[in-house]
């Protein structure tokens, strides 16, 4: 197979003693780490001349690792008409705002039907950075979460966006309602990794990964459920659900993290990106893009606010 490039990284004293697929994912800030990890089992990456496939090892200062960028693949993926909602688009990036039930990338039990697919059927002007299945994709949100997501198409933008992303530029604002009652705001700073006994879950864990979350109380509805602000630092899977759990506040509707029994009806949580605040990766401009609450969240909100009309804060 040809590759694109070869990329040299020497560990450092500040780098020694993490594992390689960690130290290799801060480092190529292009990638995920999931792709990072599976380059390394394909034995694209040396230590030292030497072929390493274990993504835990452990380097030494003064390692060198090499890793060799294959070029993407042709994308065996059919294009799909999704109807997707594009909030803004130009040569480089596109916003969209996505919908409730829609995975971003294909995975398996998701072939079909995927943010990626539909992006596939709009242009095929993607970047191909981070991989086959995710052409384009700086970040993801949750199936069930709603609003806005950021896509590059192109290298150049995916590596910069990439970048700022990495180093908190972006910033991501979410709404969503929580049970109980929270009187102000504040800031949840919790490793997070995956739960101990259950793999399709997250949760907070001595030695996890930082995961830093800040929120803010819109409103009260007695003592029943709150409406939050919360601005993301880091990007974890499921962070601010399971930062909400921990706070003994979980996220309304969450299939995971939530209550057994809900009294609304509903198919996903209560989570909504609502903005996305970035500067753009050519022209360097500062852009801010905001969307409207899906029409079930607004409808809990409306009928709440006529529950508790004087319970604003």
């Amino acid at each position: 197979m040809t590759t694109a490039k070869i990329l040299t990284l020497v560990v450092n004293q500040e780098t020694s003693g993490r594992r390689l697929d960690r130290i290799l994912g801060e480092g190529l800030t292009e990638v995920s780490r999931s792709y990072v990890q599976g380059l390394i089992k394909e034995g694209h990456v040396t230590l030292n001349g030497q072929v390493m496939t274990r993504k835990n090892h452990i380097p030494r200062e003064g390692d060198v690792v090499e890793v060799s960028l294959p070029e993407p693949r042709p994308l065996l993926i059919e294009a799909e008409d999704l109807d997707l909602v594009i909030v803004y688009e130009d040569s480089d990036l596109i916003v969209i705002n996505k919908p409730r039930g829609m995975v971003v990338h294909p995975a398996p039990g998701n072939t079909t039907g995927t943010l990626v697919h539909g992006l596939l059927h709009h242009t095929r002007d993607l970047s191909g950075i981070n991989g086959v299945l995710r052409p384009g994709i700086l970040h993801r949100i949750d199936k069930d979460t709603t609003g806005l997501l950021l896509v590059a198409k192109n290298d150049e933008a995916h590596r910069r966006l990439g970048e700022d992303l990495k180093t908190h530029q972006i910033r991501r604002t979410y709404h969503t309602l929580v049970h109980g009652r929270i009187a102000g705001g504040g800031t949840v700073d919790q490793p997070l990794a995956r739960h101990p006994r259950n793999r399709l879950m997250m949760a907070v864990v001595p030695g996890g990964r930082r995961a830093v979350t800040h929120y803010e109380v819109l409103r009260n509805f007695g003592s029943e459920y709150t409406l939050l602000k919360v601005e993301l630092e880091t990007g974890r899977t499921h962070q601010i659900r399971v930062h909400m759990k921990h706070l003994g506040h979980p996220v309304v509707g969450d299939p995971l993290y939530g209550l057994k029994h809900e009294k609304f009806n509903l198919e996903g949580q209560l989570l909504h990106a609502r903005e996305l605040a970035f500067t753009h990766p050519v022209s360097q401009v500062a852009c801010r893009f905001a969307c409207e609450l899906p029409e079930d969240f607004q409808k809990i909100l409306s009928n709440l606010e006529r529950k508790y009309p004087d319970d604003a804060i």
